[in-house]
């Protein structure tokens, strides 16, 4: 029930992508015609590295649960709420991953649950909106 909630399409994309970039980026530095310099050259590397480097994020996208909380690793930024801050789970048509209402107002992207990943999206985000009730149960709800 704590398992770790994963995209599996955005992912494999994101790794395959990264591997082939990651092979590709030297090979083309290292055999590129000699009427390019060397700043030239850098330039190629840098913008092989920053692909590298965007996929290796996506490809760690995740939210990881446990008895306290949720933490949530987006492409760019992380962040941790306890359950008792997250008000509801909302999964709607047209939104591309789960998204977080918190007790403050403010809202949160899941992005280890996407749309892309059809039917098991579905499950993951029903799954975490499970852990949400159970987690946020009070004696007033029973």
């Amino acid at each position: 029930m704590h398992a770790p909630f994963r995209p599996r399409l955005a992912r494999v994309v994101a790794l395959v992508l990264g591997v082939v970039v990651a092979v590709a980026t030297p090979a083309l530095v290292l055999t590129i015609p000699g009427e390019y310099g060397v700043p030239d050259l850098v330039g190629f590397a840098l913008v092989g590295g920053a692909i590298v480097w965007f996929c290796w994020r996506q490809a760690g996208v995740r939210a990881q649960v446990d008895e306290h909380g949720i933490a949530v690793r987006n492409l760019m930024l992380s962040r941790r709420v306890e359950w008792a801050e997250v008000v509801s789970v909302r999964f709607g048509q047209g939104r591309p991953w789960v998204q977080l209402d918190l007790a403050d107002g403010d809202t949160l992207a899941v992005m280890g649950i996407q749309r892309a990943d059809g039917d098991f999206a579905a499950a993951e985000a029903s799954r975490l909106a499970t852990l949400v009730a159970l987690h946020t149960r009070t004696a007033q709800n029973d």
